[in-house]
Formats: structure tokens, C-alpha cells, sequence
């Protein structure tokens, strides 16, 4: 007779810093592990967690989603507080939502986010977490770029070389700057992301932003579906995935 299994997402966050990217790896420190092993260690069972999407060495997440199974049983009610509490300081995990038993947070995600940040001052509390440049760029002329993304759905261009995908096809959906204060943010979300793709896109606008390449080189770039066509990959430490989407009816609470 098979047993009952409940599937649960969990919404968390992160600080990259310290990680070597989401995803276990052999003699790597990473968030996928921290969290496997947090959850064994309260529920006494070996867990294993599904994440939305992986985040690279040094990216950041405001929000992150995971599912595992559990047999049917009821959660005490000290969960999220035990769990936090054997988790690593630079992890959170905020909620706890039952799901239909074949809810998936990876497939079942119609839309993900990232945000980047950038500083063009010394702040000693967004250390780790920023890119920090000296000289502005022109951001009407980035906005302007941006929306060439809008037209396309091959980013080939902006992918880590030897990636193993079947395609190279994404959807997005919004890409814009925005000035905030002393802070520039680069908001984009897509059905799907490629490995590096938001690192590089950024690092492709800036040239842009500062001259070293035209609004309209944008548009050649994804043509060209060549990754050394596009500008340098921005620093991981400024970027962050920062909301995931889903369907309502996947929810049981």
C-alpha cells in the first residue's frame, strides 16, 4: 500500500554570499544542502527539496520557493522557528503552504524575477550586496535598449557557453531601470531565465549606458546568438531573484 505523501512549498531567502550557488555540488557549500540538511535534522527523515530555479555562486534571493514531500502528518506548530533555527544565519525561511501532491516549483512557475543593484557610493550595508560603480550611466539610453528585449525570445547571446538546455527560447516580460536614490535598479522578468542570462544582459546595457556601445547594437547582439558579442557578465553579488509566480489553484491553504 503506498503511503500518503503531503507536498509543501517553502518561500525562503537568502544571502548569496556565502553560498557556492543553490544547487548541491560535491565539496561545495550550498543553499539547496543547508536547507536539505536543516530539514532532516528537525523532521529525523532524510528530505530532499525541489528549488524554482537555481541562483549562481554569489546571487542573492528576497524570495526563493521549494517543494518537498512529506508522509501525512501534521507540522508542529514551532516548524518555521525550529527550521530557522538550525539554518545558517544568511537563510530564512518565511512560510509554509501545503499543495496539490503534484504541485512543482520548478515547472509550475509561469513567471520569475530578478532585480540588480547598483551603488555609486561607499555603503557599508549593502556590502556584498551591490555593484558599486563611480561614473553614471545614461539611463534613458539603457531603458531605451532594454526594450529590444521585449521584441525577442532567442537569448542565446546572453547564455554561459556549454549550458545544457534544450532551448534557448524565454519570454519576458519586463526590463526597465529605475533610479532610486543614490540606487540603480534593473527589474526583468521572464517565464524562464537562461544560466547568466540577467548577469550578462546587465553588464551588455551598461556599455550601452556609457557609450562603448550603441542602443541599436542591442538588437545585432541577440541576432548574432554569440555570447562574445555581449558585453561582460556583471558581478553576481548585485543581483537578486526576487519573485516567482504561480497558479492560485496550486495552493491548498
Amino acid at each position: 500500500m503506498n503511503e500518503t505523501k503531503n507536498r509543501y512549498f517553502l518561500q525562503l531567502s537568502y544571502h548569496g554570499g556565502p553560498f557556492h550557488g543553490w544547487q548541491i555540488q560535491q565539496n561545495a557549500f550550498t543553499v539547496q544542502e543547508c536547507i536539505e540538511n536543516a530539514l532532516s535534522t528537525f523532521l529525523r527523515k532524510p528530505i530532499a527539496i525541489m528549488g524554482s530555479g537555481r541562483t549562481d555562486t554569489g546571487v542573492h534571493a528576497s524570495m526563493q520557493v521549494c517543494h518537498f514531500d512529506l508522509p501525512d502528518m501534521t507540522l508542529p506548530e514551532n516548524f518555521l522557528k525550529a527550521v530557522n533555527a538550525i539554518l545558517p544565519k544568511e537563510i530564512a525561511i518565511h512560510t509554509i503552504r501545503k499543495v496539490q501532491p503534484d504541485a512543482h516549483a520548478r515547472f509550475d512557475a509561469l513567471k520569475r524575477s530578478y532585480f540588480y543593484r547598483i551603488i555609486f557610493s561607499k555603503n557599508p550595508f549593502l556590502e556584498g550586496m551591490a555593484w558599486q560603480l563611480f561614473h553614471r550611466p545614461d539611463v534613458n539610453r539603457m531603458n531605451e535598449a532594454a526594450q529590444f528585449l521585449l521584441q525577442y525570445e532567442d537569448f542565446e547571446c546572453f547564455s554561459k557557453v556549454h549550458t545544457e538546455v534544450n532551448h534557448f527560447r524565454c519570454k519576458i516580460f519586463e526590463a526597465h531601470w529605475e533610479q532610486k536614490d543614490d540606487q540603480l535598479l534593473f527589474h526583468i522578468t521572464a517565464n524562464r531565465f537562461l544560466r547568466g542570462m540577467v548577469r550578462a544582459i546587465v553588464g551588455t546595457l551598461i556599455e550601452i549606458g556609457f557609450g562603448h556601445k550603441q542602443i541599436e547594437d542591442l538588437e545585432r547582439i541577440i541576432l548574432s546568438k554569440d555570447r562574445t558579442q555581449a558585453g561582460k557578465a556583471a558581478p553576481a553579488k548585485g543581483l537578486f531573484l526576487s519573485q516567482i509566480t504561480y497558479p492560485t489553484n496550486i495552493y491548498l491553504d
